[in-house]
């Protein structure tokens, strides 16, 4: 954004959470959260990551609500598998091989995984070609990355491009 202000947002959340953690809306309250709100991503902006930039942003909020549909039906899933007998259960580390280059678009892939129930991103490769995702049930391991190839990476791809 600017010098005084490199990151808006930030800053605003910043202003809300100290006025929720103090419970008190008061001008002084309020008056040091936006200070606070201010002077921390002035004073951390370098250490920030370039802003992504986005190439197809209608195509992100279909990412994020199909995403929202993926977690509910996952609880689900996951509900059905804990609650029923143990036997049905079967864990598994796949390590998926990633075409997303972009270091954020990786982030965003492995933040998606994390948070689908029955999933976890437990690890990146060095290289940063290879996630290794734990499963809570895998019958499938190919249907499983095609699964997160086709609905999370792909699109992922033509968004951070």
């Amino acid at each position: 954004m600017n010098r005084w202000l490199p990151h808006p947002l930030m800053s605003l959340t910043l202003t809300l959470v100290w006025l929720l953690l103090v419970n008190d809306f008061g001008f002084g309250q309020l008056l040091l959260g936006a200070l606070f709100g201010l002077l921390i991503p002035h004073f951390t902006s370098e250490y920030w990551p370039e802003r992504p930039h986005l190439q197809r942003p209608l195509l992100l909020a279909r990412y994020l609500l199909s995403l929202a549909k993926d977690i509910i039906t996952a609880n689900l899933q996951v509900a059905r598998l804990v609650l029923g007998p143990r036997e049905h259960l079967r864990p598994a580390f796949i390590e998926y091989e990633l075409e997303l280059t972009d270091e954020f678009a990786i982030t965003v892939l492995a933040s998606t995984v994390s948070l689908t129930p029955g999933t976890v991103s437990a690890d990146l490769s060095i290289d940063r070609r290879t996630l290794l995702i734990h499963s809570l049930d895998v019958s499938d391991r190919d249907a499983l990355c095609r699964q997160i190839r086709t609905r999370y990476e792909a699109p992922l791809k033509e968004i951070f491009k």
